[in-house]
């Protein structure tokens, strides 16, 4: 597991996807309708409601099904692989 100098947080993949659209922080919160402050620490690794969640997640152009693949939940926190099952071959 990389650490990256970083807490024991687990990253999100909010700030990655949200980059990938060219898309400021800014943008994210008002397409979201969440404060500037919840996107960043979002990004920051904090943990957030289940509604911010699904929020951020329609304002990427994503589904609320696609949570656990942006939110890792902190059971799947020291395997990359409980992330991502679809990686069998």
């Amino acid at each position: 597991m990389e650490h990256n100098g970083s807490k024991a947080v687990r990253q999100n993949r909010v700030r990655e996807l949200r980059e990938n659209r060219l898309m400021t922080q800014a943008q994210l919160a008002r397409k979201a309708k969440v404060a500037l402050r919840t996107i960043h620490s979002v990004e920051k690794g904090m943990n957030c409601r289940m509604d911010t969640k699904r929020k951020i997640l329609l304002a990427l152009g994503l589904r609320f099904e696609d949570k656990d693949q942006v939110f890792p939940s902190s059971l799947s926190m020291f395997g990359s692989e409980s992330t991502f099952p679809h990686s069998h071959s």
